[in-house]
């Protein structure tokens, strides 16, 4: 599938009052697109919400499907800077694995379950729609697991005879199971002992099939050379 170029602002905002007024339309957006869906959230129900015309919506975006685009993109672009920024690179693999496990978790689950169940559902839809425009999305958002995984890989510490895309979707896919059951049922899961229990059925999977072998060897070496010092 071929990434669709998103579609150009019908008009840029000039000067502060302006950009605080597509702020609020995207923020408002995002909670009517996350509410209703793409096709049950209308531009009107979205001015209303804003106390604006329908018109204000229009002067900045060429519609529904470009105010949404927007929107997705948006709630990607803060949720890639703020797991960037907390991942802690000096960790293990594991570690790293496990802050980026709860991460998602806590995104999926807690902070925008709405959001995700519409690029989910988006990312499946059959016809015109939003799914096109997801696809660069999908591919950063996920990059910072597709680059542990490498550096893992480099390291010695994860397998290199699966391809890391089937890495990741052993990753993604139970995490967007558990998605699905908190949008169908309503139920509420526990993210962080849901967070350790993933990982702890994980990590054998991702893990190299000789890294245990290896780390007994290093602690054997690390004690035989406190022997020798004693």
């Amino acid at each position: 599938m071929t990434t669709a170029a998103a579609t150009p602002q019908r008009r840029s905002p000039a000067g502060p009052k302006a950009e605080q007024r597509v702020r609020d339309i995207l923020r408002v957006g995002r909670e009517v697109f996350a509410e209703r869906g793409y096709e049950g959230a209308t531009t009107t129900e979205i001015a209303q919400r804003l106390g604006i015309s329908e018109a204000t919506i229009f002067t900045y975006f060429r519609g529904k499907r470009e105010l949404c685009q927007r929107a997705i993109q948006d709630w990607y672009d803060e949720n890639i800077a703020a797991m960037q920024a907390g991942l802690p690179r000096e960790a293990s693999v594991r570690a790293q694995l496990e802050y980026l496990v709860l991460t998602n978790l806590r995104v999926f689950l807690v902070q925008g379950t709405g959001i995700c169940a519409l690029v989910l559902s988006e990312g499946r839809a059959k016809g015109p729609g939003l799914g096109e425009g997801l696809v660069e999305l999908q591919r950063r958002y996920t990059a910072p697991l597709m680059a542990l995984l490498a550096r893992g890989q480099e390291a010695g510490e994860v397998r290199r005879d699966i391809p890391l895309r089937l890495l990741r979707s052993l990753v993604f896919g139970p995490i967007e199971q558990m998605l699905w059951e908190v949008v169908i049922t309503g139920r509420q899961i526990d993210v962080e002992a849901s967070a350790r229990d993933l990982v702890a059925l994980l990590w054998p999977a991702l893990q190299a099939p000789d890294q245990e072998l290896q780390q007994l060897r290093r602690l054997r070496g690390q004690l035989q050379a406190l022997l020798a010092q004693s």
